[in-house]
């Protein structure tokens, strides 16, 4: 028999989001929905997912173990935020008031406002103040169902600040419940001192950051963000396959402003996600679909731009892209930290199912960041990241706006959210 430490019972709904994952096509539908559902661990791993009665059979519960009775509650696996920029200082409220009266992104970046306002605000800081932010942020991440996230350096651009930003992270993963996946992003961006010579940066990156980076095995990830003005297809290729020397798994920034050819590029270099893809191209949609790269959409970013285009889900899902979702929060184009907000935004402007946009936001996402073996579903082996909602059925999540109805959070199989305030 086995022994359990936590468990959850008699929830009204319990979402599993179990099968093979990645999810393509009509796959994205089954959510594994249980009802009255039971869910058990031991030392943070789930040993039986079912009904309560085959639990006592099967299932010897410890003394002094973790029970929740789940009435009244609906059940998901922890989201899985796999595009962030978490370590970032400053904000830029006056940006966006000129993006209000009419300014682009781009006619912001030329006035030197943009990233380069954060690069600023960033290497200013010291290390203490910005793990402070991001465990605070990471806090937020948390009371609003995030268990595992994606978090990139690029506000640094130089050596030493690339390098704080990822010790910052090292140190915040020591600290907090989330689970940060780390990623080295000093192709975010060229920098004011390299703006006449782009050459050198790259070879900055190449030959001095990453070796850096490999050797302090600071990031598992690397990104680059392959844009018209910033990073071209030849340099991107570049960049990449340095990286990939070094032993870092890829993502791109690919095809955002405009379609450019990043998610070509990203398929064909067998990257683990292309990211954004409001521009993506039909070529680009069928290199994806036929490929194990994520394509991994940011709804929040259209609408935090208040850009009409998106990007074009169900075409990509049709085609069996492997779609995932994520917040990318940062403080220029996607101030949200609320991967709820981004579930919803899938569902009311990609056209995404709900069905579809849970499971892109819990089992695709988990590819998205290699994490699949471990989280994104409710399965027996995996770790017990389960979130429990004060909603009556799993359609309310994106029905009721404008609320968080966390009620409890478990991070491997212990209780880290209780009554929707951090423990």
């Amino acid at each position: 028999m086995k022994s359990a430490d936590c468990i959850v019972k008699n929830c009204s709904q319990l979402l599993t989001c179990e099968g093979r994952i990645p999810k393509r096509k009509e796959a994205l539908q089954e959510v594994g929905l249980l009802e009255k559902g039971c869910i058990a661990s031991f030392k943070g791993r789930i040993v039986f997912v079912g009904d309560e009665k085959r639990f006592k059979e099967e299932v010897h519960l410890e003394e002094n173990s973790i029970q929740i009775d789940g009435t009244g509650l609906v059940g998901l696996p922890g989201f899985v935020d796999s595009h962030t920029h978490l370590p970032f200082a400053g904000t830029r409220e006056e940006e966006f008031v000129l993006r209000l009266k009419g300014y682009s992104y781009q006619q912001l970046a030329e006035k030197g406002l943009g990233i380069q306002t954060t690069v600023k605000s960033t290497r200013q800081a010291s290390q203490k103040e910005l793990l402070s932010l991001c465990l605070s942020r990471l806090d937020r991440m948390l009371l609003l169902g995030t268990t595992t996230v994606e978090a990139k350096s690029g506000y640094g651009l130089n050596l030493n600040d690339e390098i704080k930003q990822l010790e910052t992270l090292q140190e915040a993963n020591r600290f907090h419940p989330v689970d940060i996946v780390p990623t080295f992003m000093g192709a975010h961006e060229i920098p004011e001192e390299y703006k006449a010579r782009k050459s050198d940066y790259i070879e900055l990156l190449i030959q001095t950051i990453l070796p850096e980076v490999k050797e302090k095995k600071l990031a598992e990830f690397f990104d680059v963000f392959c844009e018209e003005g910033i990073f071209s297809i030849e340099e991107t290729r570049k960049l990449v396959r340095a990286a990939k020397e070094a032993g870092l798994k890829i993502k791109i920034h690919a095809d955002e402003f405009s379609p450019l050819g990043g998610a070509q590029l990203a398929a064909e270099e067998k990257a683990s996600s292309a990211d954004h893809l409001i521009n993506i191209t039909e070529e680009g949609i069928k290199k994806l679909s036929n490929s194990q790269t994520a394509a991994t959409l940011l709804p929040a970013v259209s609408f935090f731009l208040m850009h009409e285009k998106k990007a074009p889900a169900r075409k990509l899902i049709e085609e069996g892209a492997i779609v995932a979702l994520a917040t990318d929060f940062n403080p220029g184009s996607s101030m949200t930290e609320s991967m709820l907000f981004v579930l919803q935004l899938a569902v009311f402007t990609l056209k995404m199912s709900i069905e579809e946009a849970i499971n892109a936001a819990t089992a695709n996402s988990s590819y998205a960041l290699a994490r699949h073996e471990d989280v994104g579903s409710l399965e027996v082996g995996k770790k017990m990241d389960l979130v429990l909602w004060d909603v009556p059925n799993y359609p309310t999540l994106v029905y009721h706006l404008g609320i968080n109805p966390i009620k409890h959070v478990l991070k491997n199989g212990k209780l880290v959210v209780r009554d929707g305030k951090i423990l």
